[in-house]
């Protein structure tokens, strides 16, 4: 059987330096609360993970697609998408994707005095179901800020802003409906396209059906297409295209991410069908769209 622990294509990992780490640990501010390892992982396929001697590290694991298993205490739990779980420091531990669907995770270890405050409960998978008022994807931005600051440098400033930040991104988690409501939102009349809008948005790194749109919404495909683009001029899955277009070319704006790694984060696993469509869309490939002076 094929095992990898990392290799995938359009992942990203950043390994903090032990000189950095022992650096955190003395710090009074980041020793509470400080990240050691973190990156994601597209479709892993064959992702497998095993650690017989434990690690002073807790490991958070966020699948947001596909599905996979991780053992504990001798017992084995299924993790499905829209889940997470953590798995507690000094513990040996198992980890993997199904063969059949692998994940797409998000994945960070973390160590400090506050870690075991975050990790309750959460030894076993915990759901983050999209829904009207969810926030899936400002906690995914939130996800690329904490990235995106560690792969610039590890100043004491940026190490402060990412246990900030970790603070917050853990807490949306552990009280995720206080994290929900707090958020703006509009009244429950919201129409139709908003809220199939706000699910798109919520599921940008997936491949959606017509029929799994509108079930969400509770018509059926047809009536929702028709009433759909009656409000916005376009299809739901033409619709879905342009925000998965447009979250690329924040990317390719804003990170020094790959296209083959920008491809994978809005749900397109095929490079050569991502530059045919964001061409078709941009009138440009992705590559002439970077080198683009923009403003």
């Amino acid at each position: 059987m094929v095992r990898l622990k990392n290799g995938f294509n359009g992942e990203r990992a950043i390994v903090l330096p032990q000189l950095i780490i022992r650096m955190m640990e003395k710090d009074p501010l980041v020793s509470m609360l400080h990240i050691t390892d973190i990156g994601y992982y597209p479709k892993a396929l064959h992702h497998f993970r095993e650690r017989k001697q434990p690690i002073d590290q807790y490991v958070f694991i966020y699948c947001i697609n596909g599905s996979g298993w991780f053992r504990i205490n001798e017992r084995e739990y299924a993790v499905s998408s829209n889940q997470y779980f953590i798995l507690p420091a000094g513990v040996p531990h198992a980890y993997g994707a199904s063969p059949d669907t692998p994940w797409t995770i998000y994945w960070i270890h973390f160590k400090g005095t506050l870690a075991p405050y975050y990790a309750q409960k959460a030894v076993h998978p915990v759901d983050i179901r999209p829904e009207i008022h969810s926030r899936i994807s400002n906690r995914i931005n939130l996800f690329e800020e904490i990235f995106n600051t560690l792969a610039s440098g590890y100043s004491n400033e940026n190490l402060h802003y990412v246990s900030s930040l970790f603070h917050y991104y853990l807490g949306s988690l552990k009280y995720v409906q206080q994290y929900r409501n707090a958020g703006e939102h509009q009244t429950d009349d919201e129409n139709l396209s908003e809220i199939a809008i706000h699910y798109m948005k919520e599921n940008l790194e997936k491949h959606l059906t017509l029929e799994e749109l509108a079930e969400h919404i509770g018509y059926s495909p047809s009536h929702f297409s028709m009433l759909f683009k009656k409000k916005t001029g376009h299809s739901p899955l033409s619709y879905f295209n342009l925000l998965k277009i447009q979250e690329a070319c924040f990317m390719l704006d804003t990170t020094a991410m790959k296209i083959n790694q920008i491809c994978y984060k809005v749900g397109i696993e095929d490079m050569y069908y991502f530059s045919r469509l964001f061409h078709k869309i941009m009138g440009i490939s992705p590559r002439e769209y970077r080198k683009l002076k923009k403003g």
